[in-house]
């Protein structure tokens, strides 16, 4: 499986953020990469997320109106889609407004973190963290525990 973070605004290298991340990608079994762009407008930021998700791929859009799961429900909803066919997933993080409609219209699910306001920085470390969580629950391997 491959998984890409696209995401607006670019971390800057050695800070703690990309830190978590190098470690969650080294322990990772998946390819996961990220891919930037600098901050811009709503629409220049929409247009970069949207021509970067490949065809074929399952676009993951993080979003405060989207649904709250469990990390074992939405590894369930990945292991479907892998079963159908899937071996990409893009999970799309927007800029300081948000994501326009146009981009949660092109998502195969809007998933929240919750109701709490992250920094977008601290909010790929946290993905990076799930998207290997989600592959160890898969896998059987005893990193998650309820």
């Amino acid at each position: 499986m491959k998984a890409t973070i696209i995401a607006i605004g670019k971390c800057k290298k050695n800070s703690p953020e990309a830190q978590i991340i190098e470690e969650y990608t080294k322990r990772s079994q998946w390819q996961l990469s990220v891919k930037e762009k600098d901050n811009s407008d709503p629409t220049s930021e929409a247009e970069f997320l949207t021509s970067s998700i490949p065809s074929g791929a399952k676009v993951v859009v993080l979003d405060e109106r989207g649904v709250n799961l469990k990390s074992t429900e939405l590894a369930q909803i990945i292991a479907n889609w892998q079963l159908g066919g899937t071996s990409e997933i893009c999970f799309l993080i927007g800029g300081a407004d948000g994501h326009l409609q146009s981009t949660r219209d092109r998502a195969d699910l809007i998933l929240s973190f919750g109701k709490l306001t992250l920094p977008h920085m601290l909010m790929r470390a946290v993905l990076s963290e799930q998207i290997y969580r989600i592959q160890t629950i898969l896998s059987g391997h005893p990193y998650h525990r309820e």
